[in-house]
């Protein structure tokens, strides 16, 4: 017999960590949250750990707001807890975040800080006031790029797409997440490709580059509950990052670290600026000052966020129970040991550079202490099975294709 819940998820956006959001909550709770997106989800409809809707053009405002009001209709007589899965969705939700609070409960802060938070240049003014440090960036318009030479640092630097939604739509050879160019003639071609070859007419960032392997990034998630204090912080080494095109700087492995320096500082600026909800900052050491430099902060749950739960601290129980149940909650520091990993082990021993992390990994694997969030032996069928086989023998192929080439050419 089904269990009945009084409360429901509503998941909206990227396929991929609406699985992983989904699998937390069937697992505290064994709910099946509501997954919607404006393109087709083949992958995740084939999981028996959530409901997808296909709700077309509910990226548009119109519909966005008209397909939620739907929702809250059909399923009047349950508690809705609204949770973006991509920044496109955080910024739909805070920007009708009191009209939706009619009918949903939003773990989200008010516009205003999200849209300072979500822009680089007011974050890091921000948190500059915090003691973070940051690689030095400069911002490029469609208009001035061709005159920008007098970097304020040298190369190599990181080029990357401000607006993402925007410059996903885009198709041109060599298209790439993020590029890093070695010097002036290939940041030059960079722009030339995505301004001249494509319909992308955004902002672009360029920041100075942090040396150093994938092992080098941190990344640390919080969870602030609605009386404004820290209830959850964790800090994952990922150990290798995805490289295809598509993917660059996805992070695939991580191992959960435990730095209480970082941890306290990161609570004092979110208590501080008045946070609430999920946030995650990506952070990368550099081996030349011996210092954290901030890449980001982002405020929806990620693919990788799952390391956190695996680690034995279940990041979306924290917010329903907030939300949902009134619980009150302790401050807690993560300090399980624990590998979150997507890809096979043949991948991981072999691209994994730090040969202290790769021994390591082996180890938390002997023990039992390792989870593929995708992977789940607990909702599988043949037709999953076989999909995440082939995705598994993929990234074999596409490692050995681009692994390190993170310029314009894809060979």
């Amino acid at each position: 017999m089904a269990i009945e819940h009084s409360f429901l998820p509503v998941l909206l956006g990227n396929e991929m960590n609406a699985y992983g959001m989904a699998r937390a909550f069937y697992e505290a709770y064994g709910v099946k949250p509501l997954a919607l997106n404006h393109t087709n989800m083949e992958k995740i409809q084939q999981s028996d750990l959530m409901t997808f809707y296909e709700v077309p053009k509910l990226h548009r405002e119109e519909q966005f707001v008209a397909t939620l009001k739907a929702i809250a209709q059909e399923f009047a007589a349950k508690k809705l807890l609204l949770l973006a899965c991509d920044e496109f969705y955080v910024k739909r939700i805070v920007a009708r975040k009191e009209e939706l609070s009619e009918d949903f409960m939003i773990p989200y802060v008010d516009e205003a800080l999200a849209h300072q938070l979500l822009t680089r240049e007011s974050m890091y003014e921000l948190c500059e006031q915090f003691g973070f440090q940051y690689p030095a960036t400069h911002v490029c318009t469609v208009n001035n790029y061709e005159e920008y030479e007098d970097m304020p640092f040298d190369y190599p630097v990181v080029i990357k797409p401000l607006n993402m939604t925007k410059y996903a739509t885009c198709i041109f050879p060599g298209k790439k997440k993020v590029y890093i160019a070695y010097n002036k003639e290939e940041k030059d071609r960079i722009f030339h490709a995505i301004y001249k070859e494509s319909a992308y007419r955004d902002d672009m960032m360029i920041q100075q580059y942090i040396p150093g392997e994938d092992a080098n990034m941190r990344v640390v998630n919080a969870y602030v509950g609605q009386d404004g204090q820290v209830k959850l912080l964790a800090i994952g080494n990922p150990i290798l990052e995805e490289h295809s095109p598509e993917g660059i700087g996805r992070y695939v492995a991580i191992i959960t670290t435990y730095h209480r320096e970082l941890m306290d500082t990161v609570k004092s600026f979110l208590e501080t600026i008045q946070f609430q909800g999920f946030a995650t900052f990506d952070m990368k050491y550099d081996d030349r000052d011996g210092q954290y430099k901030l890449l980001s902060i982002e405020l929806h749950n990620e693919l990788s966020n799952y390391y956190v739960t695996a680690s034995g601290y279940n990041l979306l129980q924290y917010v329903a129970d907030d939300f949902i149940r009134g619980s009150k909650q302790s401050l807690t520091y993560v300090q399980n040991k624990h590998l979150w990993t997507i890809v096979p082990n043949g991948v991981l021993f072999k691209y994994v550079q730090n040969e202290q992390l790769v021994i390591e990994a082996k180890s938390l694997i002997r023990q039992g202490m390792a989870t593929d969030s995708i992977f789940n032996y607990k909702d599988m069928n043949a037709k999953r099975w076989l999909n995440i086989t082939l995705d598994n023998l993929n990234f074999y192929r596409k490692y050995k294709k681009y692994f390190n080439n993170k310029g314009l050419s894809n060979s």
